[in-house]
């Protein structure tokens, strides 16, 4: 089963959600890694961390940092989050003469408050107009070029503002190659239950391009499932690889019709750890690549038995000789538990979503929202 976005084909129609801290070239390495030596290939799209547009075209060293891509990584696929026609043109025109990816995403789904508050993220594509221009301003952009640009949002602000169908089929007018619906409102965050008939719906509405569901795909039968009940044409998983990077070759061997490999034992988990710590270190340097590590540890021990002062102590490793001697206290022969399955990662409570004042006034209005450009991450 393969996905073409543009003119990237892939023999996996599997996303790698950008997640903040998280997917950075060490965890995407890892993720591919896995893949690979759990189904013989690597086959889906491992999407960097978003950076911000603008923080992008002031070259700040951190954003800068963020775009770090392996030697072998391809196709490198870069997140922007953005709120301005024009630094939004001036970033992917930098994409673009810099050469420092192949694939655009551009993300309007981020409900954290101090982004929403501003009036980005998931409050964006109620501006229907703004909205337009910013995707437009990408596309223009990359003319001429092989770099699809991609747009990833919500179903809305909350259950009285829905505009999905509107972002999808502006984002579609305006030359996007495939949108991506998380099946949430921004009010539920990360809570409850993503609405997989939302995904439908905007599959039925948006026919000219792929249209990508997100939202509770903890295993490679969820996949199915939503592909099955809503008819995406592929599927954006974030949370559920969180401590699970060879969610990825289950995913692949799924979907392609083979059989899912065996899930790993507690001895390979802590294999994958170590890799993970030492993929950090190059990144970041011994000392803040291990602190990264310390919150992807209880991600990676959900389920096994390890005892809580070995727990705390990998909670608060900080070498990789340290991490190594911690490891070798696990029972390698421990098969993967039931108990590790199903939903990780954060949940929080749903809530009123924060907005600029008077936000909802008039979704035609063009402004560029003040001061929304100036997150350096997603959230």
């Amino acid at each position: 089963m393969t996905l073409q976005i543009g003119s990237l084909e892939l023999r996996s129609p599997v996303v790698l959600a950008p997640m903040a801290g998280v997917t950075n070239v060490a965890f995407r390495t890892l993720c591919r890694e896995q893949e690979l030596q759990r189904a013989g290939s690597t086959s889906g799209l491992y999407v960097c961390e978003m950076v911000t547009a603008r923080a992008l075209v002031e070259r700040q060293p951190a954003t800068m940092h963020m775009t770090t891509f392996g030697p072998t990584e391809t196709p490198r696929s870069l997140q922007l989050y953005t709120v301005d026609p024009d630094t939004t043109y001036a970033a992917a025109k930098m994409i673009v003469d810099d050469d420092l990816a192949d694939h655009i995403d551009m993300n309007f789904g981020c409900p954290v408050p101090k982004v929403t508050r501003k009036g980005g993220g998931a409050a964006l594509p109620y501006k229907r107009n703004l909205f337009g221009r910013i995707v437009a301003a990408a596309v223009k952009a990359t003319e001429g070029t092989d770099i699809p640009v991609t747009v990833k949002f919500r179903v809305g602000i909350d259950e009285n503002h829905h505009t999905h169908l509107d972002a999808g089929r502006i984002a579609a007018d305006e030359g996007a190659a495939a949108v991506a619906l998380h099946a949430r409102t921004a009010s539920q965050r990360y809570s409850g239950t993503a609405d997989w008939n939302e995904i439908a719906r905007l599959k039925e509405h948006v026919t000219g391009i792929p249209v990508l569901g997100n939202g509770d795909i903890f295993s490679a039968s969820d996949a199915v499932r939503m592909m099955a009940e809503t008819g995406c044409d592929g599927v954006v998983v974030g949370r559920g690889c969180l401590g699970r990077p060879w969610l990825f070759a289950e995913l692949s061997a799924r979907l392609n019709g083979r059989p899912e490999p065996v899930p790993p034992t507690l001895g390979e988990v802590a294999t994958i750890i170590a890799r993970h710590a030492e993929l950090l270190a190059q990144h970041h340097g011994e000392k803040k690549g291990l602190r990264e590590l310390r919150k992807h540890v209880s991600w990676y021990l959900r389920g096994f038995p390890a005892g809580s002062d070995l727990r705390v102590s990998m909670a608060l490793v900080s070498t990789l000789g340290e991490l190594d001697d911690l490891l070798a206290q696990l029972d390698p022969s421990v098969p993967f538990p039931k108990d590790a399955e199903g939903p990780r990662g954060r949940q929080g409570s749903p809530g009123a979503v924060a907005l600029p004042d008077g936000w909802l006034d008039d979704p035609e209005d063009i402004c560029v929202p003040a001061g929304a450009d100036l997150m350096h991450s997603g959230g």
